[in-house]
């Protein structure tokens, strides 16, 4: 089988949002969101701050009350998902180092026993993948941003999910950060993994994006990358004020 022709495994799910509708209080956040995510693809919603990106991604996780229809189509019994978030907020003082957090995150056992005989391995392959392998006895509150954001990268390895849902993982990234991130993305879409991505940066969208949605409380475009990120679609995307309304 030639490389043009070689089928791609697929272990992700495909998802389904239809007529979404999100109200807290009486302010509507999301209305009428309808769009689909293929599986085992790399999916990417942009918009502007405050548009509902991040609420739509915590309905999806089960944290927010929605209406309208959400499902899921598994390929297979075993349904992993894996979250990284934006940022990740402590206090900088504790004396918890990255090996102390990735147990915290990973593991039963409680962390101050130390890391699991069970999941050791797979917490030292997820360091070893995003570059953090020699901070492991580093504290979390020493590192710079970019390396609290591979270590969230780490966490949301384990174990190895079949969805992965991302809040802006490039936000804090360095430049070696970047192209870690990067070599991670190639490696999901090689396995089959469905990404779901919430990302500021256009032009990586452009690059590593499969599909795009655009979110600013409605969808207001979804195709694929050169098609979605035209000036005319960004100016409408942008310009569209995304405070959520109040209801009547």
């Amino acid at each position: 089988m030639t490389a043009a022709t070689q089928v791609l495994p697929v272990c992700g799910p495909r998802i389904e949002f239809e007529a979404i509708n999100l109200e807290l209080g009486r302010t509507r956040i999301l209305e009428q969101v309808s769009f689909s995510v293929a599986a085992g693809s790399v999916h990417a919603i942009v918009g502007p701050n405050g548009g509902g990106k991040s609420s739509l991604i915590k309905t999806l996780l089960g944290q927010m009350p929605h209406q309208g229809r959400l499902a899921m189509h598994w390929p297979s019994e075993r349904e992993v998902i894996g979250y990284v978030p934006q940022a990740l907020e402590f206090d900088r003082g504790l004396p918890m180092t990255v090996d102390d957090f990735m147990a915290a995150m990973c593991q039963r056992q409680p962390a101050f026993l130390g890391l699991s005989k069970r999941v050791q391995p797979a917490i030292e392959a997820a360091l070893t993948h995003v570059g953090m392998l020699d901070k492991r006895k580093r504290r979390m509150g020493a590192l710079s941003g970019g390396e609290r954001q591979r270590v969230l990268l780490a966490q949301g390895l384990i174990p190895e999910p079949q969805l992965l849902v991302l809040d802006e993982p490039m936000s804090a990234l360095d430049e070696a950060g970047i192209r870690v991130f990067e070599h991670l993305l190639a490696s999901w879409r090689r396995s089959g993994t469905t990404v779901l991505w919430i990302e500021h940066d256009l032009e990586a969208v452009l690059r590593l994006a499969d599909r795009v949605t655009g979110l600013s409380r409605r969808v207001l475009f979804d195709a694929a990358p050169a098609q979605a990120l035209t000036p005319e679609r960004l100016l409408g995307l942008f310009s569209v004020h995304p405070r959520s309304e109040s209801l009547a």
